[in-house]
Order: structure tokens, then sequence, then C-alpha cells
């Protein structure tokens, strides 16, 4: 091969620059082509969030007898999937039973605890097995009656928007005498319809279990919950929505003091995650 000849040193020098300023240009175009390294996964992640709702209602029964509610959120997740966390809320139904002699001692908090693993098991279904404690400091049944404290176990599945959960009470379900296996089966949707605008919706059922003093706890208790409604993403961590929830229960056995805790209304939230 033919060197290259340079008249003079300071012309050889002008070269390498010049080939080392070309090497620079090009280094740099190809940082600016390549696509950004995908940001790793946190292997702890807490997320805290309170919120503040026209009424606390779980599936589909009024907690507060229609009064608004402050509740609070922790959720830990481990990047293997496995996470925990609690929430906790005002509550008055407990209050209203102790008024009509239904329990011994009332409880205006409601705590509970939670924890399980969630998992791809194929590709796009993911799995979540878990386990849910329902805390009421302080409250305890009639003698001989069960205290309202409640433990599930549960698996859910979640496949693109679509999400179904099984329930299943290991004991007494919030007081209730002789109610071992009372399950809530749901379907569960949610999509983001317009830029931070989702849209979500549940069908499900309350179905109870066994018969205490003549009192079929199936027949009288169980029911079906509807719900649907929109939420919008404020930013920041601020989200606003409402949704309508409605439900087929015996009016007569989730009515106390005058209010159907089962009524069909309208519920609004806004809440703050940090």
């Amino acid at each position: 091969m033919k060197k290259i000849a340079y008249a003079t040193p300071l012309a050889r020098l002008g070269a390498v620059a010049a080939l080392y300023s070309i090497s620079l240009v090009a280094i740099n175009a190809a940082a600016q082509t390549a696509p950004a390294a995908p940001a790793a996964t946190p292997e702890h992640t807490f997320t805290p969030k309170i919120s503040l709702f026209s009424e606390y209602e779980y599936r589909g029964i009024s907690q507060t007898s229609e009064k608004p509610a402050v509740q609070f959120n922790l959720d830990y997740v481990h990047s293997s999937g496995f996470y925990l966390g609690t929430f906790v809320s005002n509550i008055s139904w407990l209050k209203d039973y102790k008024s009509l002699g239904l329990v011994s001692k009332s409880s205006s908090v409601e705590i509970d605890l939670f924890g399980g693993y969630k998992f791809e098991v194929v590709k796009d279904i993911t799995l979540d097995l878990g386990y849910l404690h329902y805390e009421y400091p302080g409250a305890k049944g009639l003698p001989g009656l069960p205290k309202p404290n409640t433990d599930e176990v549960y698996i859910g599945a979640t496949y693109s928007v679509f999400n179904v959960k099984y329930s299943y009470s290991t004991g007494d379900t919030f007081g209730t005498p002789k109610s071992k296996g009372t399950s809530f089966l749901e379907l569960n949707y949610s999509q983001e319809i317009a830029p931070k605008l989702a849209l979500t919706g549940q069908v499900a059922q309350q179905k109870y279990k066994g018969t205490f003093a003549g009192f079929n706890n199936d027949k009288e208790l169980t029911y079906v919950v509807y719900k649907f409604g929109p939420s919008y993403d404020l930013g920041d961590g601020w989200n606003i929505g409402g949704y309508y929830k409605g439900t087929n229960a015996k009016k007569e056995n989730y009515t106390f003091k005058g209010r159907d805790w089962s009524k069909n209304r309208l519920v609004a939230f806004i809440s703050k995650t940090f």
C-alpha cells in the first residue's frame, strides 16, 4: 500500500486533527440515534396515597352510612412480584350496629392488612395470589357471636384491560355467624379512553354461606353489585373521579336507622399519590 506523504510536519499534524474531529462527529451521531436503554425497575417501591370519598362503600354496601370518608393506602412492591400493603378508613356501620344492640363494642376505624405475589404465568396473563385481613380495633360481637374481623384468601388474573378475582373467607365474615366460605367473585375493567382519562367498571357477586338460628345467609344476604365511572389524572399524583354503583341486595336486610346501605347511588372521590 502506498503511504501518504505530507510536505511538512505541520501538515501531518493537521491531518491527524481532522481525522480526530471526524471520529468525534461520527461517535456523537451514533449516540444520538441509538435507542435509550430502558429504565431499571426499582427493587423496592413504596407508594403512599390519601383519598377523600363522598362515601365509603365496599362491595356495593355503604360503610359510612352515606357520609364522607378519608382513606389512607400504603403499598410496598418488590421487583420479584411480592407485595404488602395497608388500607385505613373511617367507618360508621359498627356504631350503628352498637346503637341497635347488634354488637357489644363498636369501632370507628377499619384497618386492612394484605400481602401477596404477582407473576406472569404465560405471556400477557398475570396471576395474583394473596391474603387480606380486615381489622376493626376494639369491636366485639354479642356474647357467643363472632367479631367483625375477617380473613380472606384470593386469586386473581389480569389480561389486557380485564381482571377477574375470587376471594374466599376462611372464617365468619364481617360478624355474620356461621358464614365461613363466603366468597366474592368479581370481573373488573379498566382502560384509558383518552389522554389522562380512564374508565373503570365492575360486575360481581357477594355470596354468603351458612345458616344460623333459622336465618339463611345465602338466601337473605347474597347479592350482585355493579359499578362504572371515569377518573381523570390531574398530574403531580392528583386524581379525581366518580362512579355509579348499584346492587340487587334485599333492602330490608341492609337498612339500618332508616338508611339503605345497598342503595344505588353516585360516589365521588379525589386522591393524591406521593
